[in-house]
């Protein structure tokens, strides 16, 4: 496959079968091919992607020093700013050449996981900013919601297999800053080749070229999506789940021409993640002769851990 297929949610959300079991084929034939999707019917309007993109752009353009308030010591990076170069894709040892800002779940002050999750981080110099981020959030959540109730079908379970692990699921919102280039940067490049960690990854912001898929003829394709679409790929956790039935694609964001160096980039993925109980064993039906299980048992929370240390964001 040498192009990245478009998809419509709103042909699933529909009242047809055969559009919803249209949308369902679509996709689970693509994520068995490539691994990605571009996703058109979203839950995301205009406005508050505009709104989402004013406020990131105000947030990274504070000066340094502001920014670096915001960067909690022992948290992996899970909650506010991460700064320039601090994360490395697993098997590199430079650091990407960007900066990056995460939102987590939202839980209620009952909520079993209040305690494991830590709390979201208020930028008080941009009093829409966590508003924004948190609209935004839930409407990423939303979309990825229906999106795995697809794969469900796909693979033979119960439409809302998923509904109880993604509730309440440790998901993070990244706006991310790739920073104008100022000198050559000597072999590291905006995100190195990687996989995801999480059960699927929807991102804003990859219209024109940067994002790159690796097709399994190990050929680099561009992955560019139109302006009213989300590009939806399968993760690590998914593809360990279904036995790598649903490929988890490598992909990477490449350095610009030296032309545009000076220009910066900007893209926001909603990495979706479980609750850290559930299970990531191989499904009986994604195991058999042809298919013998290919990964050890492992728990969503156990996984994620192992790769956050991987990263560098949190040191053993």
């Amino acid at each position: 496959m040498d192009k990245i297929p478009s998809v419509d949610l709103r042909d699933f959300l529909s009242d047809n079968p055969e559009r919803k079991q249209k949308f369902v084929n679509e996709i689970g034939k693509a994520y068995e091919e490539i691994g990605f999707v571009a996703l058109k019917g979203h839950f995301l309007d205009e406005k508050l992607v505009d709104n989402l993109y004013g406020e990131v752009k105000n947030f990274f353009e504070l000066p340094t020093e502001t920014k670096q308030k915001y960067e909690i010591p022992g948290i992996g990076g899970q909650r506010g700013y991460v700064g320039f170069g601090k994360e490395t894709a697993k098997g590199f040892k430079k650091g990407d050449l960007k900066e990056f800002w995460h939102f987590g779940q939202y839980v209620s002050d009952d909520s079993k996981y209040k305690s494991e999750y830590p709390d979201n981080v208020i930028v008080d110099e941009l009093p829409k900013f966590n508003e924004v981020g948190k609209e935004t959030y839930q409407m990423l959540e939303k979309t990825g919601k229906y999106v795995l109730r697809a794969l469900a079908l796909y693979l033979g379970l119960d439409e809302f297999y998923f509904d109880d692990k993604i509730a309440e699921g440790n998901s993070i919102l990244r706006p991310i800053h790739y920073p104008p280039i100022t000198q050559e940067p000597d072999d590291a490049v905006r995100a190195a080749a990687h996989g995801d960690i999480n059960l699927i990854t929807l991102l804003m912001g990859s219209q024109g070229k940067g994002l790159q898929v690796q097709n399994h003829k190990g050929e680099w394709i561009d992955a560019i999506a139109e302006p009213d679409e989300l590009m939806i790929n399968v993760g690590d956790m998914l593809s360990r789940h279904t036995n790598n039935k649903l490929k988890s694609t490598i992909h990477r964001v490449v350095n610009p021409p030296r032309e545009l160096w000076g220009t910066s980039r900007y893209s926001i993925p909603f990495f979706m993640h479980p609750v850290s109980e559930m299970s990531l064993n191989a499904l009986e039906n994604c195991v058999d002769e042809n298919n013998p299980k290919l990964y050890e048992d492992t728990t969503a929370g156990e996984f994620l851990h192992e790769r956050l240390i991987e990263l560098g964001l949190i040191k053993k």
